[in-house]
C-alpha cells in the first residue's frame, strides 16, 4: 500500500512537470518570454520539490537502516502527517522497527539461555580460532584445568606441556584421552573436536570430561564379570571333587572311626579307584586353567616389524586351509590398498588372526554357503585395521558384553582365553578391537592399530 502511494505521487510529480516543460516550450517559441519565464521558474520550483521528496524518503529508509544496523531500536518516524504517503511510509517502518526489536530481544534470550546452559553443562567446553586464541570457555573446563582465565592455547603449558601439544596438533573430529595430574587430583581426560563456523570464521570447537568416574566403575565391572567366570569354572571343577571324596570316605569311616579292614569289599576299592582317577583329571582341568590364567598375564611385549598384510594374510590363510576344507567353508582375503603394511609383532597377530577365523568357521558349523571375510584397509582417519567377518548366526545381545570377559566361554570346550587374550595383545599394540555382530545376519571382528 506504501509503495503504491509513493508511486502514484511520482507519477502525478511527472507527469505535471512534464507539462510544464511543455508549456515552457511552447510559450518560448510563441515569443511570450514573460509567461514562458514564469513557467520555467514554476517547473524549478517542481523539479526542487520531486528532488525533496525523494530524498526526505531515502534519508527516512537510511535512518532506519542505520539505526537496525547500530540495534537502536528507539528510532521512530512521526504518523501525523497531511501527506498520506509519507504518513503510511513512516507508519510501517515503525511497525517493521518494532518486528525487528521483538525478534532481536527473543534472539538475545534464547543467546542468553543457550549460554547459561553450556557454563552449567558437566562437560568443558571451549572453542579456539586459527591462531589459538580461545574465545569462550565454560566453568567446568576451567575447573577440570583448575586455570582461570583461558584466553590462548598458550595458556596449556603452564598447565602441562604435554596437554598444550596435544592441543597443539588437535585436528577436527579428533578424539584424545589424556591423564591429567594436579595437587588435588588424577583426572583422565577425553577430548573430542568439531569444526564449526561462526560469521564466516572458522572455529574449532573442542569437549572435554572427565572419565575418570567412568573407567573406575568399567574397571569394577570388569572385576565383578571376572570374578563370577572364575567362581563358575573353580567350582565346577572343585564340586566333583568333594562329592566323590565324601563317597570314598564313607567306605573307610564309620561314624568319624576307621572301618576295619575286613569290612572293606571289592567293590569299594574298584569304586575307589575309580573315583580317584576323575579327582586326578578334575585336578589336571583346574592346573590347565591355572596355567591359561598365567599365560594370560605374562604375554611378552611385542617384537614390532614392519609387515607386509598381504603376506601375512596368505599365510594366516594356508595355516587354516585344512580346517577350511574340513568344514567347506570360503575364506576370502581383501586388503585395500594392496602395499598396506603393518608395524606389528607377527607372530602375535598371526596368533590373533588364527583365533578368530576358527572361532568364525566354528560358528558357521552346519550352515550352508559359510564365508569368512579378512579384510585389512584404513579407515578415513588413517588408521589401520584388520577385520575377520563371517555370516553366521551372529552373538546373542545379552552375551556381546561377556566375550572378552577373561575365561568366558559359550563353547563346550576350551577355556574361554583367546578373545581375551587377542584384545590384551592388541592393546600391547597400542591399538584396540571391537565387535559388531547381528543376530542371523553376521559377526565382524575389528583389530585397530
Amino acid at each position: 500500500m506504501v509503495s503504491r502511494n509513493i508511486y502514484i505521487q511520482l507519477i502525478i510529480r511527472i507527469v505535471v512537470i512534464s507539462l510544464t516543460a511543455l508549456l515552457t516550450a511552447s510559450f518560448y517559441f510563441k515569443e511570450r518570454y514573460l509567461l514562458s519565464g514564469f513557467l520555467l521558474f514554476l517547473l524549478g520550483i517542481q523539479t526542487y520539490v520531486l528532488i525533496q521528496y525523494i530524498n526526505q524518503t531515502n534519508r527516512k529508509i537510511a535512518y532506519f537502516f542505520d539505526a537496525i544496523k547500530n540495534e537502536d531500536f528507539t528510532l521512530r518516524f512521526p504518523e501525523k502527517l497531511s501527506v498520506k504517503s509519507l504518513k503510511e511510509l513512516n507508519h510501517s517502518l515503525n511497525m517493521l522497527n518494532g518486528m525487528i526489536q521483538d525478534i532481536h530481544l527473543k534472539k538475545q534470550s534464547q543467546e542468553h539461555y543457550y549460554q547459561e546452559i553450556i557454563r552449567q553443562a558437566a562437560i568443558g567446553i571451549l572453542t579456539i580460532n586459527s591462531k589459538g586464541h580461545i574465545l569462550f570457555a565454560n566453568g567446568t573446563v576451567e575447573k577440570l584445568l583448575n586455570y582461570h582465565p583461558l584466553n590462548h592455547v598458550k595458556q596449556f603449558n603452564q598447565i602441562d606441556t604435554k596437554l598444550y601439544a596435544l592441543f597443539a596438533d588437535l585436528e577436527p573430529f579428533d578424539g584424545k584421552v589424556f591423564q591429567l595430574s594436579n595437587e588435588r587430583e588424577n583426572s583422565q581426560l577425553a577430548l573430542k573436536a568439531t569444526a564449526i563456523n561462526v560469521d564466516g570464521e572458522a572455529l574449532l570447537l573442542v569437549t572435554v570430561q572427565d572419565i575418570h568416574k567412568e573407567l573406575d566403575e568399567k574397571e569394577t565391572d570388569s572385576w565383578v564379570r571376572l570374578i563370577r567366570v572364575l567362581t563358575h569354572e573353580i567350582m565346577n571343577t572343585i564340586t566333583p571333587i568333594t562329592s566323590i571324596s565324601e563317597s570314598i570316605l564313607k567306605y573307610f569311616k564309620n561314624k568319624n572311626e576307621p572301618v576295619a579292614l575286613s569290612d572293606v569289599r571289592q567293590d569299594h576299592i574298584v569304586n575307589t579307584a575309580k573315583g580317584l582317577e576323575v579327582i586326578k583329571e578334575q585336578g589336571g582341568n583346574l592346573m590347565d586353567f591355572v596355567q591359561s590364567y598365567r599365560s594370560f598375564l605374562s604375554v611378552p611385549k611385542p617384537d614390532k616389524k614392519l609387515v607386509p598384510v598381504m603376506n601375512l594374510l596368505d599365510k594366516v590363510k594356508l595355516l587354516m586351509t585344512p580346517d577350511n576344507i574340513q568344514e567347506m567353508n570360503e575364506i576370502a582375503v581383501e586388503v585395500k590398498p594392496e602395499g598396506l603394511s603393518l608395524f606389528i609383532d607377527e607372530k602375535q597377530i598371526t596368533q590373533n588372526l588364527i583365533n578368530l577365523v576358527k572361532n568364525a568357521l566354528q560358528s558357521l558349523k552346519g550352515q550352508e554357503n559359510g564365508k569368512v571375510r579378512i579384510q585389512a584397509g584404513e579407515t578415513g582417519k588413517g588408521q589401520k585395521y584388520l577385520t575377520v567377518w563371517d555370516n553366521g548366526p551372529g552373538i546373542p545381545a545379552d552375551l556381546i558384553d561377556e566375550i572378552f570377559v577373561p575365561f568366558f566361554t559359550t563353547k563346550d570346550s576350551g577355556t574361554g582365553i583367546g578373545l581375551s587374550l587377542s584384545k590384551q595383545i592388541m592393546h600391547l599394540h597400542g591399538g584396540g578391537m571391537k565387535v559388531h555382530s547381528t543376530p542371523e545376519s553376521g559377526t565382524a571382528f575389528t583389530m585397530l592399530f
